[in-house]
Order: structure tokens, then sequence, then C-alpha cells
């Protein structure tokens, strides 16, 4: 039977497009958004959706760049945002869209009047800049983030980091490489926010797991590629897995002449990467990047997600646009509940656009990553399924 036109599909004698009306019209306290246009929404998987009853006073602010050049970003996000909101609400939750313009302070202020006009949580905003300066009036007003940075810095005192953090990618890809025997790591990368925070993760991942010391080697973000690669080698000359943290070219030039002086040698170590090459077809491109193993974001989940959003609005979302859908309907489900989120998410993880997610008590989340293998020709493959987070392996 073919699917039934949008606007004239009904659930209990009441239309979906008049049901996204009334979402739309909850969101009209802010003018400055521009409205979505839905064209249709698959039901969630695993049953049909339920329909808001009356308007309550539960609400959430969605803060995005919903004006100037990240605007069509900050749509797209908004989008997934009703998305989690209509599959999550059964009745009295609002989810009003706020615009920072992509700037701290339209952050900061998006913050106040959205705590001003009733909003018990904050979900966003987008950078880690941005969260900065609203996590200060949140607090104040003892009111919870939700944001969509993965800067784990920003975790606490009542924010939470929805964004794969480097932590938990270079977490979950040492805990695979060693469970293959590997030892001794090393990582190459750029002297960066990025960098650093890489470099971080592997000290601490491998001190968990009780291994020796890793080798860090952080170079000018302008540096030649190759001429890292030779400068890290001479710290990293025993290493069996190596980190790299750079990306498209940059990443193929280092490979190549890392592995090219580890075979001189006799060595043939593992290289690793980041979730970053998830969608960086020309690596494969590169020898000495196949099967170069990184850690990204449960790919089945991820493209349910995809499909329902394209039915939605008739384009592919960018892949923020799921951390937005994940920290919305976590939101709701919070409002729902009438408890903050931790407590309403205490250790049960949340079934995500990207894959598993569970909310921790110091603000920090942790996901379920898949380990990818870069192939050549070809996209990344899976060669492990992502655990449920706090378990083994995650």
């Amino acid at each position: 039977m073919p699917r039934t036109p949008w606007r004239r599909r009904r659930l209990g004698g009441v239309t979906l497009g008049a049901l996204v009306g009334t979402l739309l019209g909850l969101a009209a306290c802010a003018p400055q958004a521009p409205r979505p246009s839905f064209i249709g929404v698959a039901p969630p998987i695993g049953g049909q959706p339920v329909l808001p009853g009356p308007v309550g006073p539960q609400r959430a602010a969605m803060l995005l760049p919903l004006t100037g050049p990240q605007a069509p970003l900050g749509q797209a996000m908004l989008n997934a945002g009703y998305m989690a909101l209509f599959d999550e609400s059964q009745s009295g939750i609002e989810l009003a869209p706020r615009d920072t313009g992509g700037t701290p302070a339209g952050a900061q202020a998006a913050a106040r009047a959205a705590i001003a006009d009733g909003a018990r949580i904050l979900v966003g905003p987008l950078t880690s800049a941005e969260v900065a300066a609203v996590a200060g009036p949140a607090r104040e007003a003892g009111v919870p983030v939700l944001a969509f940075t993965n800067d784990s810095q920003r975790a606490g005192g009542g924010t939470w980091v929805l964004g794969i953090t480097p932590e938990q990618q270079v977490r979950r890809v040492v805990a695979a490489a060693a469970a293959q025997g590997a030892q001794q790591f090393a990582l190459g990368a750029p002297d960066n926010d990025f960098g650093r925070a890489l470099a971080g993760a592997l000290r601490g991942a491998t001190a968990d797991l009780g291994l020796p010391p890793p080798s860090i080697a952080l170079h000018p973000a302008s540096a030649e590629p190759a001429m890292a690669a030779s400068g890290a080698r001479v710290s990293g000359s025993r290493a069996d897995a190596v980190l790299i943290g750079e990306t498209g070219e940059r990443a193929r030039r280092f490979a190549a002449t890392w592995m090219t002086e580890a075979q001189a040698n006799g060595q043939q170590p593992r290289l690793l990467g980041t979730a970053l090459w998830l969608n960086d077809p020309s690596l494969g491109r590169e020898a000495a990047l196949a099967g170069a193993w990184f850690a990204g974001p449960d790919g089945r989940a991820r493209a349910r997600f995809e499909a329902r959003y394209r039915d939605a609005f008739r384009e592919t979302p960018p892949r923020v646009a799921a951390t937005a859908y994940d920290a919305a309907a976590i939101a709701t489900r919070a409002l729902r509940s009438g408890a903050s989120p931790g407590q309403a998410m205490a250790g049960a993880p949340f079934a995500g656009a990207d894959g598993p997610v569970l909310l921790l008590p110091d603000g920090r989340t942790q996901r379920g990553l898949a380990i990818y293998a870069v192939s050549t020709g070809s996209e990344p493959q899976v060669i492990e399924q992502a655990p449920a987070p706090g378990g083994p392996g995650s």
C-alpha cells in the first residue's frame, strides 16, 4: 500500500501536520528562528508516535545559531530537535528555539532570555566557547545544560557534554588495539587544543590499562607532515601502535612516512586515527593507511536516524544533528519525569541517534563506539560493533 501523504496522516483523529503546526506555534516566542519545513516524519523505531496533550509549563530551550553563517547548520539541528520532541513527548513539553548568532555573547544572551522565559533545561549551545558563556547563568539559575560541544573541559556544574569527545575515541581504540597485543603507543598530532586533548586521553587510557607511558610528539599545525612524522619517530621508534591526529592529505603523508621508516627497521606498527576519519574517503588511497583503525559512532543507529530525517526533510542531516537529537530527547525525558537529566538517565544508556550514550554524574558522557578500519577503495568497514557504554571495551 502506498504511504499516506505526510499532511493527511492521522493518529487518533489528529493530523501529524497539525501536530507539527502546534510544535512550531510553541516556538513562536523566538521569532528570530526560521521555521523548519516538515515534509514527512517516519514513526519512531519500535512503535507509533504519541501525540502530546495540552501544553504545560515544562519547557526546554534549544540554543542554536539560527542567523549568521552557521544558520543552515542550526536549522538542521533544530529539525533534529523537533524529531526528538515528537518521538519522546507525551504531553505538556515545549522545545523553544533561541538564536545564539553563533557567538559566546549571543549564546549567553539567549540563555538568559530562555531562563527568564521559564526554560528548565538548556539544550546546546554548539561550541566550547559558547558553552563556557552559558554555564555561569545556567548554574546560577539551577538550570542544567545539555551541550553539543565535544570539549570535556566544559563538563560539570550542571553541564553535560554530548559531543563525542577525543577522550572517548582514544579510550575505545586504544582498548581495541591493546586487546590485539599492542603495548607501546605513540601519538603524532598538531600542537593545538585537539592534539593536546588526544595526548591527555592517550596518557590516561594507557595508564588505566597498565601499559607503559606513551610517546607524545606534538608538532606545529603548519608543519610539513612528512617531517613531523620523522620527528615523532625519534621518541616513538619502538611503538607498535601509532595514533595520528591529522586528517586528509596531512594524515596520508604522515602515515606514509612513518610506515616507510618503520618498515625499513623491520617494524609493522598498527596505525590508529580519530572519528574525523569517518567521512574522509581519501584516506583509503594511501596504502600505509589500509587497515588503520579508528573509533566512531554506531553506524546502524546513525543509518536509522538519517533515513528518518531524510523522510522528514528530504535532505541528509549533518553529523552534529545526531547530537542535537540525543540532547533534545534526553531533555524531553527529563522534563517528563520531573528530574534532572542526570537523575532521569542515571545508570541507563539512552539509545541515541549515534548509538548508546550514558550520562555520568560529573557531566561527562560515555558512548558506545564502534571500531572501523580504513578500506582501500570503499567506505571504512566496521570490525567491532559498539558495546554498551560503561561496559568492557567501551
